[in-house]
């Protein structure tokens, strides 16, 4: 779907960057600044240098502190993500590749898509509805009708 808001490509030194699409207009830049990024070694593949090289990354982020969002996108993120923030924090951690930056590059993908889903417009309200009194009855009849059927099975008369 093009011009859908979603994760954007961006190298990993740059902020988190989401296209404009649903709920976020004229898209939103997170400015590196923003995030922070912890290190550490990552369990699984990675041959020889897997005991050395901190390849597994954390990173996180504070959509209350962050000036990239507006009064409401603010709302709409920390209502969405309230279930995942620890300490008014956003947490995502990457470490299915072998590569750091590969990694980097995947926690703010990450990060992107989870705020793009975030920011979506809450579904409008649903409409309540009654059948009408003629789809009722037809329901009922259709119950009794059914039920008639089933009654007559097994039933086989004596003929004496």
């Amino acid at each position: 779907m093009a011009g859908a808001a979603g994760p954007a490509r961006e190298s990993p030194g740059d902020g988190v960057a989401l296209r404009p699409g649903r709920g976020v207009p004229a898209g939103l830049l997170i400015p590196a600044a923003e995030l922070s990024e912890r290190f550490s070694r990552s369990s699984g593949p990675g041959g020889q240098g897997v005991n050395t090289a901190d390849s597994r990354v954390e990173l996180r982020w504070s959509p209350g502190s962050s000036a990239a969002l507006s009064d409401l996108q603010r709302e709409r993120v920390i209502a969405a993500l309230a279930p995942r923030m620890i300490d008014d924090e956003i947490s995502i951690v990457a470490s299915e590749h072998r590569s750091q930056l590969q990694n980097r590059a995947a926690a703010r993908e990450r990060l992107a898509a989870l705020l793009s889903e975030a920011l979506l417009p809450p579904p409008p309200p649903r409409r309540a509805t009654k059948p009408s009194r003629r789809a009722r009855a037809k329901r009922v009849d259709t119950k009794k009708q059914r039920g008639q059927v089933k009654a007559n099975r097994g039933r086989v008369g004596r003929d004496d």
